[in-house]
């Protein structure tokens, strides 16, 4: 098949959308073409000064994004086609890339530029269904960790602490402490599957968005293919004619009708349901017991836990694993996992990783008015060599969260009807 070259469009066709930590996108708005209409890019991007790229072989062939394998391979045979964004790969090229970096740089936030850009050596990127662009309004939601861990694997001394407090909440307050943005959205909330709870975890995530004007990254609004943020008034105005009846910029209004608008869009969709029993029932053990069965099966390591070097698994590893996690691994006896399916236990908490880690866009159903489309994105492949840093980062928030003196109480509706009772 022949290859899809980003030299048929021109550097001024694409617009800067939004990027996390390691891609920034890009919507074409160029001339009608097959190829690139209804689509956008994204890049792959470097640390300033990194040394990464010069690692890359621009002479020789390059493997293109394992994005696009991870989602065909593995992500797909665990939620279904309609909830996922199609992919293909595009080849770059880097006087192209360096055009499009002078003409757009300026549009990214400016704490981004200081940190990263595009990765000009890549040779290969990849192409996205469009989901902001095609769209007068859409919102992307980061929602995190969506259940409480089990208490079988937590220490004594934070058993109370994770089972009553979610993660994203303990990190919340961990980084207020170091002069963070705070937010009093609570994951457990949106994923409830509760009507009531829904929407007030949704006007926190409002809330959060207007007082940070837009820096928090739970909550983002897309007008017309633009990243907006409060103080545009002509994109708010924008937003109270699709949300409101009467096109009031209100604030206390537009927030009650974007809380009534999304949450009925959130219930009627399975997606939230979906990412909270993925991420629950891959990371099984939780960080610590994922720690203490590693150190039990490799004693002999020069460190504790999960500092050491794991190879990052192949492929074709990620396809056995996805075999056995649709089939045997829900008869194991997590409980008391067997050192022996140690390498499988590692595997879930990386893709477990993954769904925690992604977003979703909503966005209004062209064909369907009142109705949405709910789609997951950002669901990148995790290395092994961040396991030690996850590890050490917990212990650092449960740490600080237990010094704080705080309490907030976070209700994993799913685990209530598992248990029968509101004992967590």
């Amino acid at each position: 098949m022949t290859p899809t070259l980003i030299t048929e469009t021109k550097p001024e066709d694409w617009t800067y959308i939004s990027e996390g930590g390691a891609t920034i996108v890009f919507s074409y708005r160029g001339p009608h073409n097959v190829q690139f209409s209804d689509h956008v890019l994204r890049l792959r991007k470097v640390a300033h000064g990194s040394s990464d790229n010069t690692l890359l072989d621009t002479n020789s062939e390059q493997p293109d994004d394992p994005m696009i394998a991870f989602q065909e391979n593995i992500i797909s045979k665990l939620v279904p086609s309609e909830f996922l964004p199609s992919l293909a790969m595009v080849v770059l090229d880097e006087d192209w890339l360096r055009s499009l970096v002078i003409l757009r740089d300026g549009d990214r936030p400016a704490e981004r530029r200081q940190t990263d850009q595009v990765d000009v050596r890549r040779t290969k990127g990849v192409l996205a269904t469009d989901l902001i662009g095609v769209m007068p309004i859409a919102m992307e939601i980061k929602p995190k960790w969506g259940f409480l861990p089990t208490e079988y694997h937590l220490s004594p001394g934070t058993v109370a602490l994770k089972t009553g407090t979610c993660r994203f909440c303990m990190h919340t307050s961990f980084r207020m402490e170091q002069g963070a943005v705070g937010t009093t959205y609570c994951p457990l909330d949106l994923f409830s599957s509760d009507d009531t709870r829904v929407r007030k975890a949704l006007g926190a995530l409002w809330a959060g968005w207007y007082e940070s004007n837009g820096s928090l990254n739970n909550l983002r609004f897309f007008v017309q293919g633009r990243m907006t943020k409060p103080d545009d008034d002509h994109s708010v105005q924008l937003l109270a004619h699709f949300f409101t009846a009467d096109g009031s910029t209100d604030v206390q209004n537009l927030r009650q009708s974007f809380t009534s608008v999304l949450a009925q869009a959130l219930l009627d969709s399975p997606v939230l349901s979906l990412l909270s029993n993925l991420q629950r029932t891959l990371d099984v053990l939780d960080v610590e017991g994922l720690s203490k069965l590693y150190t039990q099966t490799l004693p002999d390591l020069p460190y504790n836990g999960l500092e050491s070097s794991v190879p990052d698994p192949s492929m074709d590893e990620w396809k056995d694993f996805v075999k056995i996690y649709r089939s045997d691994y829900h008869s194991w006896n997590h409980t008391v996992p067997s050192p022996r399916h140690l390498r499988h236990y590692l595997m879930a908490y990386l893709l477990s990783a993954t769904f925690k880690d992604c977003s979703i866009i909503i966005s209004p159903k062209s064909t369907q008015v009142g109705s949405f489309d709910v789609t997951i994105i950002d669901m990148d492949i995790k290395s092994m060599d961040r396991l030690g840093k996850w590890e050490r980062l917990d212990r650092k928030i449960v740490e600080h969260y237990k010094s704080s003196g705080s309490q907030r109480r976070c209700i994993d509706s799913q685990r209530v009807t598992q248990l029968g009772c509101t004992r967590l």
